[in-house]
């Protein structure tokens, strides 16, 4: 799945979650790849038999419409799509005794392997949820003499799992005890201390199981004196990828982790968007080839001079068309804007009649210049920078005035 499709799929996820039916009024259905649209069709009859048995009058008559509209939706297809259905229809109006019956359908771009009618006050996106799911998973064990982190590096965001502080003594000789048995009840506590670490690090890798990778790291020796001892299960050591040097422990040394494992984790998304937005926020600082702000942007574009487009996920940019006595026109709002619009010509409130994602608004223009597009997220520290920065930039081919 490319970085694109996943986002579309993630912005349709996180638009149906937004969706609530004041009764259980919300339909779901799930058409496995290769299963008979004819079959899901006869199904969807019989539910409506069911459906003219609800008390409720609004809600019965908001079921059978959101039932006819899904069968005359797959009535649009000769047969079913390569990897499956998915079709969610119902009243989502926000308003008591109104009805608001829409629908969504997709075919998504990894294979349906369930075969799903339900009918609640919410989608049922689990299976959607399942395909967006981060297949890129790292482990992280950071440690020193003081203290441990152990977390997950998930696509491009990491999530602490666990946090020890240990009473390890540092190596100066304590009181009148000799060196050499503060030095032996030292190694004896450190001993203990890395057993600690491993029997955590042990439990957590063996649970989850879609790491693929683990960075060990920490400033100074005592990493590298973990690694080398046997505190890691063999199935768990097999999959160290590498061990970094790290100025710092705790939050600060997870983020530090990240950015000196580049040639670790050259492939991972992380890696690429790190090394995209550096290059961008280096252009930025000399003043040369790049460019934020959506005007800005977007005529930079229209002069053929972006090189690459940068959109961050959290942006909530559309492109809408509006229609009043006026005529219609496109333009393109945040998201919180669409209830306010009014026309400066005729003072009406302006109608909404389409609207798309700005990343498709992008999308369309890019291609007119062989302009790429890069969509970054805000897990990253320089992810959240940009986002902080108005979410939509691009670096330059050439610098303009």
């Amino acid at each position: 799945m490319t970085d694109k499709t996943q986002y579309k799929l993630k912005k349709l996820i996180k638009l149906l979650e937004s969706k609530k039916g004041r009764h259980t009024e919300l339909v779901s259905v799930y058409v496995p790849a290769g299963y008979s649209l004819h079959e899901v069709s006869n199904q969807l009859k019989q539910e409506q038999s069911t459906a003219a048995n609800i008390k409720s009058k609004p809600v019965r008559k908001n079921v059978l419409t959101a039932l006819e509209k899904i069968q005359r939706h797959l009535t649009l297809y000769k047969r079913t799509p390569e990897n499956g259905l998915a079709v969610f229809c119902g009243n989502v109006s926000e308003k008591e005794g109104w009805a608001d019956i829409e629908l969504w359908a997709i075919e998504p771009p990894e294979k349906i392997k369930t075969k799903l009618y339900w009918c609640d006050q919410s989608f049922v996106l689990d299976p959607l949820k399942e395909m967006v799911k981060e297949k890129e998973v790292y482990g992280i064990i950071l440690l020193d003499r003081s203290e441990a982190n152990i977390a997950i590096l998930r696509g491009k965001k990491i999530q602490p799992v666990v946090h020890f502080d240990s009473i390890v003594p540092g190596k100066t000789r304590a009181g009148g005890q000799s060196s050499a048995r503060f030095s032996r009840v030292r190694e004896g506590m450190l001993h203990d201390w890395f057993k600690q670490v491993g029997e955590a690090a042990n439990k957590i890798f063996q649970e989850q199981k879609d790491v693929i990778g683990i960075i060990i790291s920490g400033p100074g020796p005592n990493k590298e004196h973990f690694f080398k001892g046997d505190f890691l299960l063999t199935e768990v050591k097999k999959k160290v990828l590498g061990i970094v040097d790290t100025s710092y422990t705790g939050d600060y040394g997870l983020k530090e982790t990240i950015e000196r494992s580049e040639d670790i984790l050259k492939e991972a998304s992380v890696t690429k968007e790190k090394k995209l937005l550096k290059r961008f926020f280096s252009e930025l600082e000399r003043g040369n080839l790049a460019v934020y702000g959506i005007k800005e942007t977007i005529n930079a574009l229209k002069m053929g001079a972006v090189d690459t487009v940068i959109i961050s996920e959290n942006s909530d940019y559309i492109e809408v068309e509006l229609e009043c006595s006026c005529g219609i026109e496109k333009k393109i709002i945040r998201e919180g804007e669409k209830k306010k619009i009014i026309c400066p010509k005729c003072n009406q409130l302006k109608q909404i009649v389409g609207q798309r994602d700005i990343e498709e608004f992008f999308e369309e223009h890019a291609k007119d210049y062989g302009t790429k597009i890069e969509l970054v997220s805000t897990d990253t520290r320089e992810g959240e920078q940009f986002y902080q920065l108005g979410g939509i930039g691009g670096i330059l081919r050439y610098k303009i005035e």
